[in-house]
């Protein structure tokens, strides 16, 4: 249903469920939205409607929720992900070369062959796989297929050729060439900064082909109730095809940037982050840093080496000095800083980094950090400290449970995913799926958050059952403190007077359904704006902005 960007809108009859802005939670019956797309009022139980207003949707008891934000997302990479080979469903290396052969056969046009999602850990593999299996089903063609994490690269001969990389080239700082037993010849694996060196060797994607991808990502984001979210790693390229979507009337989705580091920053933002634009829509807010990488690569950085590969302790991708360097050169201009951080050492190292410059830069800088999946327990308290937001995922928990458990070992599972304890140092947790790395499902993560199980119930109980979240506690996280991480709490996450009227019909009462079923929510619209920007009925509505800057 689309309706004029230009008078007020009764949604009524609908059973609401909010944040309350105080640590609970709100039940609502109607909301009024003003010809700005703001809530004017948000009505409750026989509290009296206006008389007259231009539309009236009866929501039909129909169930609503705030729209979804999500704090961690990889915009142009989910789309990308659609339009090339996906393996994220392959559950063994075999089935993996199926896929990839049938995909070399159906684009015959393709020069290179370029893929993501693969995933070992899933393939029953104690190792990564190889150039030589990946040469049988390329047909000569070089092949670049990324990990799920985006932390490490599968690539055949043809582009190990095509980059120069032989066993005399060395690894590069912060990356890893995995090497043949026995021998310094490349295996097939690049990790993490590795990736380069054959990644700057893949044909770039065409501005066409950007805002087709753009386009790809926005309709998932709107299906899954994603109605604003947080890009970590924007480029120059991607900041441009957002600005083309907003002057063309087509940018749905609020997006809070991040800069793929501090040159990428100055390019987009200049001197300083940027006010909104098209209507609330897009914004620089600040800058992504990575300082490790990922367990499953075996990338992110530990304290003590991994449990299963005693031989490492993972990839820093900077030192210390580097980042506070980096982190320096943003703050100092008032860009937000958030940082990539995986591996307990990893953690320890913002949390240094971070006291040190507290102590130059005051005020409100919520510096971030993203992901903090490993944190030796004495660090904990630590995020409680100088207002870090922990931007986390549950998600991931429910995917690496058994991953890193290996990879770790016991003793260093009481800081992983831990996000109850966290968040009862008063740091604000900021939940988000990490897109393409996990689907962009809020529903499911909400699940995974209270239950700390996998689609299949298990294990029994939860893992590391502790760290669970009340629903109140996921929901928040996932929209007043998904705003709040990025500057955006007095427009976005609640619906209450003053906010944007950005709100989901779902099909069921989030608040009381189990886990099992809570992850089986259906978004049936999508309203931003106060506009119904998507239907499951309908599809995409038809924009009703301007398409102007302001």
């Amino acid at each position: 249903m689309a309706l004029s960007a230009h008078a007020d809108v009764l949604v009524d009859n609908v059973i609401g469920l909010t944040p309350d802005g105080k640590g609970g939670l709100e039940r609502f019956t109607g909301l009024l939205i003003d010809d700005q797309g703001n809530i004017s009022a948000v009505y409750h139980d026989k509290e009296k409607r206006p008389k007259k207003v231009a539309y009236k949707v009866d929501g039909k008891g129909r169930y609503v929720v705030p729209g979804m934000i999500d704090a961690h997302v990889h915009i142009m990479d989910t789309g990308f992900a659609k339009m090339t080979l996906d393996l994220s469903g392959a559950r063994s290396l075999e089935e993996a070369l199926v896929q990839v052969r049938a995909y070399v056969q159906a684009h015959p046009d393709r020069s290179w062959i370029e893929g993501n999602g693969w995933n070992q850990a899933n393939w029953g593999l104690d190792r990564m796989p190889t150039a030589a299996e990946l040469d049988r089903v390329t047909g000569g063609k070089p092949a670049y297929l990324s990990r799920v994490d985006g932390h490490a690269a599968w690539v055949n001969s043809a582009a190990l050729a095509a980059a120069g990389v032989t066993e005399s080239t060395a690894d590069p700082s912060g990356g890893r060439i995995e090497r043949a037993a026995g021998s310094r010849r490349p295996a097939g694996v690049l990790v993490d900064a590795a990736q380069d060196l054959v990644a700057a060797k893949v044909p770039q994607p065409r501005p066409s082909d950007r805002d087709t991808a753009f386009g790809e990502a926005q309709l998932e984001f709107l299906k899954q109730g994603v109605t604003a979210l947080a890009d970590m790693g924007t480029t120059i390229q991607d900041w441009q095809a957002y600005r083309r979507a907003g002057d063309a009337g087509n940018l749905r989705v609020r997006i809070v940037s991040y800069a793929r580091g501090t040159d990428d920053m100055a390019l987009i933002g200049g001197s300083g982050p940027g006010g909104w634009l098209y209507g609330d829509r897009l914004k620089i807010q600040g800058v992504k840093l990575y300082l490790d990488g990922a367990l499953g690569s075996r990338g992110a950085w530990l304290k003590a080496p991994y449990a299963d590969a005693p031989e490492t302790s993972g990839l820093p991708r900077m030192n210390e000095t580097q980042l506070g360097n980096l982190m320096s050169r943003a703050a100092i201009d008032n860009f937000q800083v958030a940082v990539h951080a995986i591996g307990d050492k990893a953690n320890e190292t913002v949390l240094d980094t971070i006291d040190q410059l507290s102590q130059t830069y005051k005020g409100d800088r919520r510096w971030r950090i993203e992901h903090a999946q490993v944190v030796a327990p004495a660090d904990v308290v630590r995020f409680g400290q100088h207002g870090i937001v922990a931007s986390m995922q549950p998600q991931h928990e429910a995917s690496d449970r058994t991953m890193a458990e290996a990879r770790l070992g016991p003793a260093r599972l009481a800081g992983a995913y831990a996000w109850k304890s966290i968040a009862a140092t008063g740091a604000p947790l900021a939940f988000g799926s990490d897109t393409p790395v996990e689907p962009p499902a809020p529903f499911v993560g909400l699940a995974v958050a209270i239950s700390r199980q996998g689609a299949d119930g298990q294990p029994v109980g939860g893992w590391q059952p502790q760290e669970k979240l009340t629903l109140g506690q996921a929901l928040a996280a996932y929209t007043s403190g998904a705003a709040y991480a990025m500057f955006a709490e007095d427009r976005l996450g609640r619906l209450a007077r003053g906010m944007k009227a950005d709100f989901l019909f779902v099909d069921r009462d989030v608040a009381t359904a189990p886990p099992e079923a809570l992850r089986q929510t259906k978004v049936v619209e999508t309203w931003i704006n106060g506009q119904q920007a998507w239907s499951a009925a309908r599809g995409v509505a038809k924009p009703l902005t301007s398409g102007k800057a302001r």
